[in-house]
């Protein structure tokens, strides 16, 4: 545990450089979430905007890495759109076909994400919520570990809420989409046996979703 005189003096030379920034503090229920925390493994955790967040201080450590490691594989995705507002969501989603969606940062108070889907009324925004460790849609009793876990359950569900994501890039690259193959035919839970080299396997886990 680092003393608080020390994360202080930490802070105070980050300020220095550049005073929107606040160097998180190791005790995690003290780091206020912003709206990107980007991390990648082997890298170190980023200065965290303070500015740009509406947020309560992370009640946990495991919340803190949840929501770190749902960051990282947000990067990966390709649908994921950072912050945009309700009105230019539903305005990129409307000339797309029914069950297109993506994800965006959610202006919600206490709220880090939202889905938006264009619907055969037109374009809707729905809450993703964070709460005990589990993501569920807002009004939704079902809840997942993992927030793509909850993507892939409503693509695959017989009501078909969702059906292709927007992605930012139409065109994926090829390695992309054998990763998406193999990940369909031996699922993620059966990466660690596939008979391929170590950074082939790395590169399948980066993101194990068939999204």
């Amino acid at each position: 545990m680092v003393a608080h005189s020390k994360v202080e003096a930490d802070n105070a030379v980050a300020n220095r450089r550049c005073p929107h920034l606040e160097i998180p503090v190791r005790d995690h229920s003290q780091i206020h979430p912003a709206r990107h925390i980007h991390h990648s493994p082997g890298r170190p955790l980023p200065a965290i905007l303070l500015s740009d967040t509406h947020f309560s201080t992370f009640r946990s450590n495991f919340e803190f890495a949840v929501i770190t490691k749902t960051s990282s594989l947000l990067d990966d995705c390709g649908f994921y759109w950072g912050p945009m507002t309700v009105k230019t969501a539903h305005e990129k989603l409307k000339p797309e076909p029914v069950g297109t969606f993506l994800i965006r940062d959610s202006k919600q108070k206490n709220c880090f994400f939202a889905i938006s889907v264009r619907t055969a009324t037109g374009p809707i925004s729905i809450r993703i919520i964070f709460q005990a460790g589990q993501f569920s849609l807002d009004g939704s009793k079902e809840s997942f570990n993992c927030l793509f876990q909850l993507v892939e359950h409503y693509l695959t569900s017989p009501k078909k809420m969702l059906v292709v994501p927007l992605r930012k890039v139409r065109l994926r690259p090829l390695q992309e989409l054998c990763r998406k193959s193999i990940l369909k035919t031996f699922g993620k839970e059966n990466l660690d046996h596939i008979p391929i080299n170590r950074v082939l396997k790395d590169y399948l886990k980066l993101f194990p979703f068939c999204i």
